[in-house]
């Protein structure tokens, strides 16, 4: 699983000219899922990501977590994470997952992500157009890779 991980101060998305979700500070994540990938790999990213010190405390320093801050979160399906540009000019998205892993492995993640967070994640809809919209906050961005774990 790939993530992207920008701190901002509000984000959303609309699909079809209507809201679907909509956060105040926190997080909004991108998560591309790969066959590979299991619910081990969503356990590990939900841990690290609640824990994540990106947050500003009374000194204007990174130390505090969106668990210390009472941020929200936006998780978007973005199987363009897993694109392939090794060769020519034409991304290859052949290790993306398919729908009958990818959506139980997405919803796992959110609902995962929630019970860490204590409070519900703001979700897209797999597969849909989405448009999304974010204020990025520092810009702070993170990515983070189950299977390069650094």
């Amino acid at each position: 699983m790939r993530v992207v991980i920008q701190r901002v101060t509000h984000a959303s998305v609309t699909i079809d000219g209507i809201c679907k979700s909509a956060i105040k500070e926190g997080f909004m994540i991108l998560l591309g899922i790969e066959a590979a990938d299991s619910q081990e790999d969503a356990d590990w990213l939900c841990k690290k990501i609640v824990n994540l010190r990106v947050f500003d405390d009374e000194n204007g320093v990174m130390n505090k977590s969106i668990l210390d801050v009472q941020g929200e979160i936006l998780v978007i399906s973005q199987f363009t994470l897993m694109a392939s540009t090794k060769k020519g000019n034409r991304p290859s998205y052949i290790r993306a997952a398919g729908h009958e892993i990818a959506i139980p492995l997405y919803e796992y993640f959110c609902n995962e992500l929630s019970i860490a967070l204590g409070k519900e994640v703001g979700t897209g809809e797999f597969g849909a157009d989405m448009k999304v919209e974010l204020l990025n906050n520092g810009p702070v961005t993170i990515c983070m890779d189950t299977k390069n774990k650094e």
